[in-house]
Formats: structure tokens, C-alpha cells, sequence
């Protein structure tokens, strides 16, 4: 198997004024609200192969967003939006790739919402709120995401499995001391690394997101890494 060293394409976004698509899965606890009707989106897009159109409410918000790509955080208006993928140049979001759906960003939350792979291989898109509580002093978080079309995985540090059975859509939660750690992704029960291995650094006060991304029957797996600044909630 072919593998791929740790890659993190930042794109630029502008006027995106919320997304999200598939069931959240949750991250952590529940946060006071303190942010006066916004909420903070990224957005990471983890289908290979497929340049996209991001509609808002009918209006085109990000254009000819690249695979690998990660874009934001932006302060977003909390509250219902809808949502539409479209193939790059689409002239309106009637004939979306994902969706359209509708979602409810809520007030104070940090989102990161990715557009990917099933496990089977079709597009789909999962919408994450990220963890933002503090961690003990000298620690930070290292959060692991499966948005890659592949089975179940295991996550290695430095050869031995910190992550068992991780399954496409679904995340797992660190707290380590702050450092950098040599990760890779394998096979669930194997430590054949199908991504990998590549440094992450896990800091103090950060939550380290790392998203295991692309196709392993097209060869395309690859790594995307998010941080995201603790705060004192979720």
C-alpha cells in the first residue's frame, strides 16, 4: 500500500454564513451561550477528485472548493440554515451532489463541518463540534476523525494503537501531554500503516484535529490536520 506523509491544504473562504450536512456527531459537553447569536465554522472538504460549489440559502458562498482543502473558522449566524453541494460551475444549487439539508447551528459552538466519503464510497457530508474546553496545564487535545472511504481503523502513536475500531463518521477524543507524537492510521487489528506515519503536535491549550480522509480502494487516503484554540467550555 501506497502511504501518504501528513497534508493540510488551507483554502480562503468568504461570506459563508453557516454549513453543516449529515448527523452531528457531538464532541464534548454543553457550553453556555456567550457569543450573541454566532456560532464558529470551518469547513474541510474530503471528497477525491471532486472540485464543489457551496450554496447557503440559495446563494453561492464558496466557489471551486478542492479536495484537501480547509477553510475558516468563520463567526456564522446561529441558528436554521440550508445547505447544497454542487459540482464546481453549477449556475444554482437545484441539482446538488450532497444534500440539500437543513441544520441548526447553535449559539457559541465551534463546528467544523466536512464534506466526504462512506465507508462504501458515496458522498456524504458529517457535521463535528469541536471541543474547546481546557485541558489540565501541560496538556492539549488530539481529536481523530474517520471521514475516509475505508473500513474500521486503528490510530498508532509511535507503533502501538491509541485508537481501536474507528469507523467512518465517527471521532475519538485524546488529552495527552503537550508534544509531538508520530501517528498513523491502519487497518482495524493491523499495524500496516495505510496512512502515515507523520508528526502531530499536540500543544498545550489546543485541540489537535486530525481527519483521516480519501478512498483506500482509489489510493487516495491522506491526512487533514485542524487546531483549534481551548476555551473555558465546550
Amino acid at each position: 500500500m501506497h502511504m501518504k506523509s501528513l497534508s493540510a491544504v488551507v483554502g480562503t473562504m468568504t461570506l459563508l454564513a453557516g454549513l453543516t450536512l449529515a448527523a452531528p456527531a457531538q464532541a464534548s459537553d454543553n457550553c453556555p451561550d456567550k457569543d450573541h447569536g454566532t456560532a464558529k465554522l470551518s469547513v474541510l472538504h474530503g471528497v477525491p477528485g471532486l472540485t464543489v460549489d457551496v450554496w447557503v440559502d440559495g446563494k453561492l458562498t464558496l466557489d471551486n472548493f478542492t479536495p484537501g482543502s480547509l477553510a475558516g473558522p468563520l463567526d456564522v449566524s446561529a441558528g436554521d440554515h440550508k445547505i447544497a453541494i454542487t459540482g464546481a460551475d453549477a449556475t444554482s444549487a437545484d441539482n446538488p451532489v450532497i444534500g440539500p439539508v437543513k441544520v441548526d447551528l447553535q449559539e457559541g459552538r465551534d463546528y467544523t463541518a466536512v464534506a466526504h466519503l462512506t465507508a462504501d464510497g458515496e458522498p456524504t457530508a458529517t457535521l463535528f463540534r469541536n471541543s474547546t474546553s481546557a485541558s489540565p496545564d501541560g496538556q492539549g487535545k488530539l481529536t481523530v476523525r474517520h471521514v475516509a472511504a475505508a473500513p474500521a481503523v486503528d490510530v498508532l502513536a509511535g507503533g502501538t494503537a491509541v485508537i481501536e475500531g474507528l469507523e467512518n463518521g465517527d471521532q475519538k477524543k485524546l488529552t495527552l501531554d503537550a508534544g509531538t507524537i508520530s501517528a498513523s492510521v491502519a487497518a482495524a487489528g493491523s499495524t500496516e500503516a495505510l496512512i502515515g506515519p507523520a508528526d502531530v503536535t499536540v500543544n498545550a491549550g489546543e485541540n489537535t484535529i486530525v481527519y483521516a480522509w480519501g478512498s483506500l480502494k482509489d489510493n487516495t487516503l491522506d491526512l487533514a490536520v485542524q487546531v483549534v484554540k481551548s476555551s473555558n467550555h465546550d
